[in-house]
C-alpha cells in the first residue's frame, strides 16, 4: 500500500513539474489559451522633447500595450532625450545598443542615423523622418534593407497643400517668411519642397535660420516687415521654441502657417496635416512585427494615411481672420 501511494505521488509531482515549467517558458500558453509575450527591451532616442515627438512616442508604446507588450511586465523601456543637442545622438546611441536592447526606436532624423553607425545588428526602427532615403537610412522606400525601417511623416502632398493654402487665404500674399534650421537635414527637404510650392503660387520665400532654439524667437522678429505671413516647416529647433514664433506673429498680426497639426494646436494658424500619435502607433505596429520574428529589410517605409486641413479657431479670431462658409466646411478646427 505504501509502495502504490508512493508512486501515484511521485506521478503527480512529475505532472505537475512538467506543466509548471510549461506554463512559465517565454511565449508559453496563459489561462485564456493566449501566447504570453516574451521579455523585451526597447530603446528610445528622442532629439528633442516638442508635442509632435513626444506624441509619435506615445503612439509608439501604445501599439506595444495594445499587442501585448506592457512596461513593468514584460517590456522594459529605456527613453533617452538628446535635449536638442545633435552631440548628443551619438552617445545615447551607443548606450543603447551596449545595454543590449532587443530594438532601438529613434524618433528624428539625427536620432536615426546616430543608431545606424552604432549598431547593424539591433533591429532600428525610426519616425518623425521627412526623406529616409536622402539621410541614407534604407536604400528605398519598398525595400528598406538592413537593420532599419520605420515611418516618414512627409505626406505627399502636406507641404504643397499647406503652402497652397496660403494664397487660398491670403491673395494678395506675396512675400513667406521661413524659419528653420539649416544644420538638420529634414529641415532642409522641408523647405525646398516648400520653395517649390511657393514659387507655382507666385509666392518668394523670406528665409532666416537659426542654429538653437534660444535664437528662435529674435530670427522672427526679423520678419515683420519684411513677410506677409510665415511658415514654419517641420523642424525640431523651431518646433521645440514655437511658442516665440507664435508670440511675435501673433502681437504683429502675422499669420503663422506650420508643418504639423501639433503645431496648429499650439497657436499656429493653419497646416495640412495629421497626428503624430498615429504615425507612432503604425511605428509600434512594425516593432510588434519585428519582435516577433519578422525582419526590417521586409518592412517597407510607412507614411501617414490621413491629411487635413487644421485650423486654430483662437488665433484666427485674434488676428481677425474671416473664413467663408467652404473653408469652414472643409476645415477641422482646434483651440
Amino acid at each position: 500500500m505504501k509502495k502504490w501511494m508512493m508512486t501515484v505521488m511521485i506521478g503527480l509531482l512529475l505532472v505537475l513539474t512538467a506543466c509548471d515549467s510549461g506554463g512559465s517558458e517565454s511565449g508559453g500558453e496563459t489561462e485564456g489559451g493566449k501566447a504570453e509575450k516574451e521579455n523585451v527591451k526597447v530603446g528610445i532616442t528622442q532629439l528633442v522633447e516638442h508635442p509632435s515627438l513626444d506624441g509619435a512616442r506615445e503612439g509608439f508604446v501604445a501599439a506595444l500595450k495594445d499587442a501585448g507588450y506592457e512596461e513593468g511586465k514584460n517590456l522594459k523601456l529605456d527613453y533617452q532625450n538628446a535635449q536638442a543637442d545633435v552631440n548628443n545622438n551619438m552617445t545615447i546611441a551607443q548606450k543603447l545598443v551596449n545595454d543590449g536592447n532587443d530594438l532601438i526606436l529613434a524618433i528624428s532624423t539625427p536620432s536615426a542615423q546616430a543608431a545606424l553607425q552604432s549598431t547593424k545588428e539591433i533591429p532600428i526602427l525610426f519616425t518623425a523622418i521627412t526623406d529616409p532615403v536622402g539621410a541614407k537610412l534604407v536604400k528605398s522606400l519598398d525595400n528598406p534593407g538592413g537593420n532599419v525601417t520605420g515611418t516618414s511623416d512627409t505626406h505627399p502632398d502636406a507641404i504643397k497643400n499647406t503652402i497652397g493654402s496660403i494664397k487660398e487665404f491670403f491673395p494678395d500674399a506675396k512675400k513667406v517668411g521661413v524659419i528653420y534650421n539649416s544644420g538638420e537635414p529634414n529641415s532642409v527637404v522641408n523647405v525646398d519642397k516648400a520653395k517649390e510650392a511657393m514659387k507655382a503660387n507666385g509666392l518668394e520665400a523670406v528665409e532666416v535660420t537659426v542654429s538653437a532654439s534660444s535664437e528662435v524667437k529674435q530670427a522672427t522678429e526679423t520678419l515683420v516687415g519684411r513677410a506677409d505671413v510665415l511658415y514654419v516647416p517641420k523642424d525640431n529647433t523651431v518646433v521645440s521654441a514655437l511658442e516665440s514664433v507664435i508670440s511675435v506673429a501673433n502681437a504683429k498680426k502675422i499669420p503663422a502657417f506650420v508643418g504639423e497639426s501639433d503645431s496648429v494646436k499650439r497657436g499656429g494658424f493653419a497646416s495640412y496635416g495629421f497626428e503624430y500619435h498615429d504615425l507612432g502607433y503604425t511605428t509600434g505596429k512594425m516593432a510588434v512585427d519585428i519582435l516577433e520574428g519578422k525582419k526590417p529589410n521586409e518592412i517597407p517605409v510607412g507614411f501617414p494615411e490621413k491629411l487635413e486641413l487644421v485650423i486654430n479657431k483662437k488665433t484666427a479670431d485674434l488676428l481677425g481672420i474671416k473664413l467663408t462658409e467652404e473653408q469652414q466646411k472643409k476645415a477641422k478646427f482646434v483651440e
